[in-house]
């Protein structure tokens, strides 16, 4: 089967490997051929952002041997551009992963739905039969860290930091979402709900992140945001938002034209290129001289980081959800002195899929 097998930082090439066989406890997973990924001089194309942008800026160069032309209902997450263009510590290297112990070249794609076409031993046909529509939590659950976890740890279901960091399927081994077919433990699987389609299950995963961030952010009714960055999860962030919030003033910040006008076209109150204008100053004057309730910061760059900080309003929350290739500079005297609660968030898959089946309508459009 094909592959888009990543070597390390510039080096991802498509390759034939052999399919997967499913363990004990494990089910193989035909990714569904809904989309074509197509690799063509030099460029990879990206189908879930493919909704998001024009086709000229949803190509990624990526190094990889001959033209190739391969089927798979998986995304391409920023994660995967950011390890692309330059070294990012959870991503498979030279040294052994702890969990795993795989180095590269491992698989890519932690972003994808499948359906099931073969069971391992000791597997649940009736919940997980062949046929059954399903998508990957790509975060391994607190027992398979048990070796490593804490009490307190293992008690709150989140693994050890350093390990969370470490560690995705598709990114340090296991297999991945780009290829063929893939082997997956049946605890890192959920079954679509009813009505739920494969497309948008390949989302659910950057979906979960705009969720959980939007949670972490404790924002409420009458709330102001600024979303930094309006690729896929800034967008769907945006989305989430205005389908709780209808009222709420939403500004976007965002370099492309028509991710800018994506975002008006879903909700956005005022939709920003920073190249052009003073992002804080658009803040102000959005919000009669406050500054906004949240910042989304998706974008990643240390303008990104500086407009964040300048926009919020003292005592408001910046949430970072960017995975950022070089480490910014953080002005915490602004943070002191208005007060910011500066946080992040990994991904969360369950509630989203509680969810998704009331309102997946909303982000079906992207």
């Amino acid at each position: 089967m094909k592959a888009a097998r990543f070597y390390g930082p510039g080096d991802v090439r498509i390759e034939d490997i052999g399919e997967p066989v499913a363990s004990k406890g494990q089910v193989k997973v035909k990714v569904s051929s809904q989309f074509r990924y197509v690799l063509q001089n030099a460029d990879f194309y990206e189908p879930c952002v493919g909704y998001l942008c024009s086709e000229q800026e949803w190509q990624y160069v990526v190094h990889y041997k001959g033209n190739q032309i391969f089927d798979a209902l998986s995304s391409v997450c920023g994660s995967d551009l950011h390890a692309y263009l330059s070294p990012i510590p959870k991503y498979a290297n030279s040294v052994p992963n702890e969990l795993t112990g795989e180095t590269v070249p491992i698989t890519l794609g932690h972003e994808f739905s499948g359906t099931i076409v073969a069971l391992g031993a000791d597997v649940d046909a009736n919940k997980w039969g062949i046929g059954t529509n399903v998508v990957m939590h790509a975060h391994p659950e607190a027992e398979t860290y048990a070796h490593h976890a804490t009490l307190s740890y293992a008690m709150s279901n989140l693994p050890p930091l350093s390990l969370e960091y470490q560690f995705l399927q598709g990114i340090c081994g296991w297999g991945g979402g780009l290829s063929g077919f893939i082997a997956v433990d049946v605890k890192y699987l959920h079954v679509l709900p009813a009505g739920v389609s494969l497309e948008i299950g390949a989302c659910i995963e950057p979906l979960a992140v705009a969720w959980h961030a939007i949670k972490r952010s404790g924002i409420t009714e009458g709330k102001s945001v600024l979303i930094l960055g309006a690729g896929p999860i800034g967008l769907f962030t945006l989305k989430i938002l205005r389908s709780f919030y209808p009222s709420a003033i939403i500004v976007v910040s965002e370099i492309s034209v028509l991710r800018r006008q994506q975002a008006l076209k879903h909700g956005a109150t005022l939709s920003v290129d920073p190249t052009n204008a003073d992002i804080p100053q658009a803040v102000l004057q959005a919000t009669g001289g406050t500054g906004v309730d949240v910042v989304f910061n998706a974008a990643g760059t240390q303008a990104s980081m500086d407009a964040a900080l300048l926009s919020v309003r003292p005592r408001g929350t910046v949430v970072n959800i960017a995975i950022w290739e070089k480490a910014p500079t953080v002005d915490f005297n602004l943070v002191t002195f208005k007060e910011i609660l500066l946080t992040g968030q990994p991904d969360s898959i369950l509630p989203t899929l509680e969810i998704s089946e009331c309102w997946w309508y909303r982000v079906n459009g992207l």
